[in-house]
C-alpha cells in the first residue's frame, strides 16, 4: 500500500508542477510573508531558507516560488523547505473469514468487514493523500430484524397472518445466519383530534359496530429484540386491532422511536433491519399543526413502559430528520406495502439510503419472502458515507468493485451485485485547501450504511515549514531585534516594516524615505517599477513570473533586451539589466550572430566556396557574380564545361583558341588521359563534387572529359580519341537520286495510261449506247407509194 501511495503523490506532483508551469507560478503572485504562508499557496510552493538568495531589489515574497524556479535561481535544494504529507496506518487488523458451519461462533464485535481501521493523514494544502479501504461482506454475520406494523383496523385480516411470523422467519434466516433476533413493534396515530375521535367512548373502542378494538395509541414497544421465536408469536397474537379517523398513519412517530431507544428495542452493533408494514400514507413534519403540535420532532427517545408518550407534544419528524437518526444507527428499512401505496413508498425509498420497497398482499401472506428478497437487495449493496468534513477539506471516492467494475464520483462511493465472500476496494483521496484555525487536528469518520463498522480518519496539517520552529525571536539580524528570524528572512513584530524590519510604520516621514528610492536624484520613484519600502525600492511582479525587474532602484529587468526572431536575445543567450549575455559560440546585441562556420561550407568542402567570407553563420559572396548560402550559385558563368573547355582541348590535343598560351594560363590542373568514356571517372564511385562534359571543337569533332576537385587538387580526366563525323558517300546518293527520278517517271507513265484506257473505255461504252438506240427502216416500199416531195429551186 506505501508503494502506491508514494507513486499516487510522485504523478500528483508531476501534473501540479505541470500545471503550475503553464498558468504562471501562482507561488509567486500570492505574496507569501513567510514560509508557513508559502506552503499553504500549493504543493508546487516550495521557500528558499538561504539569506543570501535574493538580490537587490527583491522583495521576500521572492523566496517562494514553484521548485524547480528555485533551482534555476541557484537555491540549493537543501536549503529549500517542501514539507510533504503522508500516510499513517494505525490500526489494521484484516478482514474476517468466517463460515457459518464452524463449531466457534464469534462475537459480533470480533468480526471485521472494513480495513484499515484507523488512520492519520497529514495534508498539506493542495495535496490530498489517497488510502485504499477494504470490504468483505462476511458469512454467517448476526441480524437484528424489528417488525413494526401498522395495527389500524384495515390490517386487521394481516395480524392474523402475522402472529406465526416469529418462528416462520426464525426458520427461513437459519439460511443466512445462525445469529438471529427478532422483535415487534406496533403503532396507529396521535392520540389527539383530529387523527382519532376523543370522545370518551371512542378512546376505549374506536372501532364501530360490534367490533372490538384496543384503545388508540401512537407507538408501542411490544417485544424487545429477542431469539425465541414462539415468544414472538405468543406476543403478537395478544394484539388487538384499534383505529382511527383519518388515511395516513403516525408511523413516523414510531420510525423514529425504534430509531432512537437502543436500549429498549435492544439493538446490537449487527445488521439491523426495520420492516415497516402498512396499508397507507404517512404524516411528516407540519402536519401536527392540524392538531395543535408545533414543537418540531426533538428526535429523542420518550417510551415509558414500552409507550411513546410524548405524541401529544411533538411534531411529526420530517425526512430528512428520519434519514439522519436511520444513518446514524444503522438501521436499514424495509417497507413492506399494500400495491395502492408503492408510488409514494417508492420515492421514499429515493429519499433514505438503505432502504427498500416490497409489494405486500392484502393480508401480509408474503411477508417472508419479501423480507428475504429485500434483505438480500440491500446487503448486497455497500455505500460509504462520511461525517461532516471540516472547513476547507474535500474528499472523493473511487470504487473497484465486482468484475474490476470501476465507479467515480457518486457512483465511486458504492458497489453492487456484492455476495457472500467478495471483496471490493475504495480508493479515497482526502485534500485540504488551507489550515484550520490554529491548526489543530480533526477526525473524520468513513462508514459503510447499514454497517457499524467504520474507519476512523486522524487528520494533522502542515500549516508551518519545520524551520519555522527553529526561529530567533528578537533577532539582531532583524534590525535591532524587531523581528524573528526563521526560514532565512525576517519575519517582522507588530509595527515593524521593511526586509530586516528597519522601519516603524508610526516613526517616518514618507518624503524622507522616497528620497533615497531616486536614481541620480531623479523624479521616479524605483525607476517605475516597484515601491518605496522603508527607503528601499521592491520592485514589482510582473504578471508573467518569469519577468523581473530588479536592482537598487528597480532600473534592470529581464525582458527588455534585443530580439531576434522574436525571442529574447535570438534564444541564444539571457536578459541581464536590460542587455544580452550571449552562450558560447554567438555574440551581437541579440545573440543572433553564431560564430560556427558548418553552415557555410559549400559542396566543395570549401567555406563560401572559396568566393566569400563566414559572418554570422552565414555566406557573405566578394566575388560579385557569385550567389547563394554558399557562394556556389552564378547565374551569369559560362558553366564549368564551358569554362575549361579551351584549356583541356590545347593541354589533351594542342588544338583550341588557347593552344599557343596553353602552358601559361592552362597549367591549373592535372591531365590524366584515358583510352576511352567507360574508363572516365563515375559520379558513383566519388566522394567529392565530378562534373561529365562533352564539348565540340572547330571541326565538328566531339571530346568527352570529366573535372573535379579533389584535396583541392583540380583533375581533369579525358578520353585521348576525338570523335569526328566521318564524310559523305557520293556514289550512293547519286545513283539514289537517279533511281528515283527514274522510278517517279515510271509511275507518272502508269498514271498517265491508267487514266487514258478508262477514258477510252467510257467513250467506247457511250458509242454502244447510242447505236442501240439508233432505229432503221430497212422494209422496201412500192413506187407508187413513194412520195415526190416538190423541190424549190433557189435562184
Amino acid at each position: 500500500m506505501d508503494l502506491r501511495v508514494l507513486l499516487i503523490a510522485a504523478l500528483s506532483a508531476v501534473l501540479s508542477g505541470s500545471w503550475a508551469q503553464q498558468e504562471g507560478s501562482v507561488c509567486i503572485k500570492a505574496n507569501a510573508q513567510s514560509c508557513g504562508e508559502c506552503i499553504q499557496v500549493a504543493e508546487t510552493c516550495g521557500w528558499c531558507t538561504d539569506e543570501k538568495f535574493l538580490t537587490e531589489g527583491e522583495s521576500k515574497s521572492a523566496r517562494c516560488d514553484d521548485l524547480e524556479s528555485l533551482k534555476s535561481r541557484n537555491c540549493d535544494i537543501t536549503k529549500i523547505e517542501n514539507p510533504r504529507g503522508k500516510i499513517d496506518i494505525n490500526k489494521d487488523n484484516p478482514v474476517t473469514n468466517r463460515k457459518k458451519d464452524v463449531a466457534e461462533k464469534l462475537k459480533p464485535e470480533q468480526i471485521t468487514q472494513i480495513q484499515p481501521q484507523k488512520l492519520t493523514l497529514t495534508l498539506r494544502s493542495g495535496e490530498p493523500q489517497t488510502f485504499r479501504l477494504k470490504f468483505k461482506r462476511a458469512e454467517d454475520y448476526p441480524i437484528d430484524l424489528y417488525y413494526l406494523m401498522d395495527l389500524s383496523f384495515s390490517m386487521k385480516d394481516d395480524l392474523e397472518n402475522v402472529k406465526n411470523l416469529g418462528t416462520d422467519l426464525m426458520r427461513e434466516m437459519q439460511e443466512i445466519t445462525s445469529d438471529f433476533r427478532i422483535g415487534f413493534g406496533s403503532f396507529v396515530e396521535k392520540t389527539v383530534m383530529p387523527y382519532i375521535s376523543t370522545t370518551p367512548a371512542r378512546l376505549i373502542n374506536p372501532c364501530t359496530g360490534n367490533q372490538n378494538c384496543t384503545s388508540p395509541f401512537s407507538y408501542k414497544n411490544v417485544l424487545k429484540l429477542t431469539n425465541k421465536g414462539d415468544e414472538f408469536n405468543r406476543l403478537v397474537s395478544q394484539q388487538q386491532i384499534s383505529g382511527n379517523l383519518d388515511s395516513p398513519e403516525g408511523g413516523f412517530d414510531a420510525i423514529m422511536q425504534v430509531a432512537v431507544c437502543e436500549e429498549q428495542i435492544g439493538w446490537r452493533n449487527v445488521t439491523r433491519l426495520l420492516v415497516f408494514s402498512t396499508d397507507a400514507g404517512f404524516h411528516f413534519a407540519g402536519d401536527g399543526k392540524l392538531g395543535g403540535i408545533v414543537l418540531p420532532n426533538d428526535g429523542r427517545c420518550h417510551l415509558e413502559n414500552n409507550m411513546y408518550t410524548m405524541s401529544h407534544y411533538y411534531d411529526y419528524p420530517s425526512i430528512a430528520h428520519l434519514v439522519q437518526k436511520l444513518s446514524d444507527h444503522n438501521i436499514q428499512t424495509i417497507f413492506a406495502v399494500t400495491e395502492e401505496f408503492q408510488p409514494v413508498y417508492k420515492e421514499l425509498e429515493n429519499l433514505i439510503p438503505k432502504s427498500a420497497v416490497g409489494t405486500l398482499s392484502s393480508n401480509s401472506s408474503n411477508v417472508i419472502k419479501l423480507i428475504i428478497d429485500a434483505y438480500n437487495s440491500l446487503s448486497s449493496e455497500v455505500i460509504l458515507e462520511n461525517g461532516r468534513l471540516p472547513e476547507g477539506v474535500s474528499i472523493t471516492y473511487k470504487s473497484i468493485c465486482k468484475n474490476g467494475v470501476v465507479g467515480t464520483g457518486e457512483n465511486g462511493r458504492k458497489c453492487s451485485n456484492i455476495s457472500i465472500g467478495d471483496e471490493v476496494f475504495f480508493n479515497i483521496s482526502i485534500g485540504s485547501q488551507k489550515c484550520p484555525l490554529h491548526g489543530k487536528t480533526e477526525t473524520i469518520k468513513i462508514k459503510p450504511l447499514g454497517f457499524t463498522e467504520e474507519v476512523e480518519v486522524v487528520l494533522n496539517f502542515i500549516c508551518d515549514c519545520q524551520c519555522a520552529a527553529n526561529g530567533e525571536r528578537d533577532s539582531e539580524k532583524c534590525h535591532e531585534g524587531n523581528g524573528t528570524f526563521e526560514c532565512g528572512a525576517c519575519k517582522c513584530n507588530e509595527g515593524r516594516i521593511g526586509r530586516i524590519c528597519e522601519c516603524s510604520k508610526d516613526e517616518v516621514r514618507t518624503e524622507d524615505l522616497d528620497a533615497n528610492c531616486r536614481k541620480d536624484n531623479g523624479t521616479d520613484i524605483c525607476s517605475n517599477n516597484g515601491d518605496c519600502v522603508c527607503g528601499t525600492c521592491e520592485c514589482k511582479k510582473r504578471e508573467n513570473p518569469s519577468e523581473v525587474y530588479s536592482g537598487k532602484y528597480c532600473e534592470c529587468d529581464n525582458f527588455n533586451c534585443d530580439r531576434s526572431n522574436n525571442k529574447l536575445c535570438g534564444g541564444h543567450g539571457r536578459c541581464e539589466c536590460r542587455k544580452c549575455v550571449c552562450d558560447a559560440n554567438y555574440t551581437g546585441s541579440a545573440c543572433d550572430c553564431s560564430l560556427e562556420t558548418s553552415t557555410c561550407l559549400a559542396s566543395n568542402g570549401q567555406i563560401c566556396n572559396g568566393r566569400g567570407t563566414c559572418e554570422c553563420g552565414s555566406c557573405k559572396c566578394t566575388n560579385p557574380k557569385f550567389q547563394g548560402p554558399t557562394c556556389e550559385i552564378c547565374p551569369t558563368c559560362p558553366g564549368v564545361c564551358t569554362e575549361h573547355k579551351d584549356c583541356v582541348q590545347c593541354r589533351a590535343f594542342e588544338a583550341g583558341e588557347k593552344k599557343d598560351k596553353c602552358e601559361s594560363e592552362c597549367n591549373y590542373f592535372t591531365l590524366i588521359k584515358v583510352k576511352d568514356r567507360d574508363k572516365l571517372p563515375q559520379p558513383t564511385d566519388q566522394s567529392y563534387p565530378l562534373t561529365h562534359c562533352k564539348e565540340r571543337d572547330a571541326n565538328d569533332c566531339w571530346f568527352y572529359y570529366t573535372y573535379a576537385i579533389r584535396n583541392d587538387t583540380k583533375e581533369v580526366y579525358v578520353v585521348e580519341t576525338l570523335e569526328c563525323p566521318t564524310g559523305p558517300d557520293i556514289i550512293p546518293i547519286v545513283a539514289g537520286v537517279v533511281a528515283g527520278i527514274v522510278l517517279i517517271g515510271l509511275a507518272l507513265l502508269l498514271i498517265w495510261k491508267l487514266l487514258m484506257i478508262i477514258h477510252d473505255r467510257r467513250e467506247f461504252a457511250k458509242f454502244e449506247k447510242e447505236k442501240m438506240n439508233a432505229k432503221w427502216d430497212t422494209r422496201e416500199r412500192p413506187p407508187s407509194q413513194l412520195t415526190v416531195l416538190p423541190r424549190t429551186v433557189h435562184m
